[in-house]
């Protein structure tokens, strides 16, 4: 079962659909109390980091996330939830995350070369560097739409995607996984990717 933390910021419910379309038993919830009895958490996200962080300090759920990962719940991070999983952020300023990932949070203008256009919004190919979660998945195309980007992440890196310059697409340790861009928008790829998180397809 997956628990889909609801902390005021995401498109939750299409993500909770695409987990009910494999098959999989889902929720959309703010209470930690019921978010602790799912088998797997996943944090979603879009908008602006620090709007994000601050909500959630202030529902609870930053601590319970900590928490909840600390213990060894499987989590997925997803576009703006995939960076909370980091130190900081400089989006606008300098913010801190959760810190389970070391890493910063940096925006695409003044790295990318001129001429590509911010957001980078489309579909672009893995490069799978690591990790079990997207094995045998590089060349596959998923859906990315963001302005800013994880770097200093080696220690979890798990993929990168070519927008001018290597950006990265997933992270990985342990039991932390993390998406830049959406497995729910992704088509097959993202749901496999899915199925995988959900521990309905093995991997080595």
């Amino acid at each position: 079962m997956i628990g889909i933390i609801d902390y005021g910021v995401g498109n939750l419910f299409s993500l909770c659909s695409s987990c009910k379309a494999i098959g999989e038993e889902a929720f959309v919830s703010g209470d930690a109390s019921a978010l602790s009895k799912a088998d797997r958490l996943i944090l979603p996200g879009v908008g602006a980091f620090e709007d994000a962080a601050k909500k959630l300090r202030d529902t609870g759920m930053a601590d319970f996330v900590r928490q909840q990962a600390a213990a060894g719940k499987p989590l997925l991070g997803i576009c703006l939830g995939m960076q909370l999983l980091f130190e900081k952020s400089y989006e606008y300023g300098c913010h801190e995350g959760l810190g389970l990932l070391k890493g910063q949070v940096v925006p695409m203008e003044g790295r990318l070369p001129a001429g590509l256009k911010i957001p980078h919004m489309g579909w672009n190919a893995l490069d799978v560097k690591g990790g079990t979660l997207l094995t045998g998945l590089s060349g596959q195309y998923v859906y990315f739409v963001h302005s800013f980007f994880a770097e200093n992440c080696e220690e979890s890196l798990a993929a990168v995607t070519e927008y001018g310059i290597p950006i990265t697409a997933a992270v990985e340790k342990g039991n932390i996984y993390g998406c830049q861009f959406h497995p729910e928008k992704s088509g097959n790829v993202g749901m496999r990717i899915l199925r995988r998180f959900a521990g309905q397809e093995k991997t080595v």
